[in-house]
């Protein structure tokens, strides 16, 4: 069913599926995952109220979701996390993590019958461009199951709208961002994710090193380096 068209300012996530080009040397295990992903957005949004609502652009392993129906930035942020979040949990389920990116500003969608046969969604806006850069090219890169919500561009409405959520799932690092850990119940509990993250990533890197190494040092030996 076609949406609605918009036109307006709101909060604009862009968000997709960590890993997806590698799942893809797996036929079946990316059909499951794109499954995975397309249930978890059918089943969050059908379900959610309809003052602010959240609607949903779905392209291959991508996904724009922005918020309509209510003019409070407040209200529309904290609609938009809560849709996110569940996603996020939903897709978990199926060992897929997502990585999420929000930004606030100008947002228009128009649904546009072109000719018979081919039909063109066109998607305008600079809080849709800046949410894609983010996700896409942001610094620092985004990791796996991440959810983070731009400071920039900077606007009263945007800084409203953060100090207005839930302050003990939502901190600010750096300049730029502001993260949401829609993994934790409680702010106490995001330090001992931040190790169990960090710890995860450095297993992986030094699995990596040694593996490396290993071929290396038998490298050497068989090629008789000078």
């Amino acid at each position: 069913m076609a949406l609605d068209p918009f036109d307006g300012t709101t909060f604009v996530a862009f968000t997709d599926i960590s890993g997806f080009r590698e799942m893809m040397d797996d036929e079946q295990r990316a059909i499951r995952a794109l499954d995975r992903f397309y249930q978890a957005g059918y089943d969050t949004l059908r379900d959610q109220n309809d003052d602010p609502r959240v609607d949903e652009l779905l392209v291959s392993d991508s996904g724009i979701l922005f918020v309509r129906g209510h003019a409070d930035p407040r209200v529309q942020l904290g609609a938009l996390l809560r849709i996110v979040e569940a996603i996020n949990r939903k897709v978990l389920l199926g060992d897929v993590m997502l990585t999420t990116s929000i930004s606030y500003g100008s947002f228009s969608y128009h649904n546009r019958l072109e000719f018979p046969g081919i039909e063109k969604n066109p998607v305008y806006g600079n809080a849709y461009v800046s949410a894609f850069l983010d996700n896409e090219k942001g610094t620092p890169r985004i990791q796996p199951g991440q959810c983070r919500i731009l400071r920039e561009p900077h606007s009263n409405e945007l800084e409203a709208a953060l100090q207005g959520i839930d302050g003990n799932r939502v901190r600010e690092r750096g300049r730029k961002h502001s993260y949401f850990y829609w993994m934790v119940a409680l702010g106490n509990d995001i330090a001992h994710f931040e190790t169990q993250y960090h710890d995860a990533h450095s297993l992986k890197y030094r699995g990596m090193l040694q593996a490396i190494r290993t071929a290396a040092n038998c490298g050497d030996t068989q090629a008789g380096l000078p």
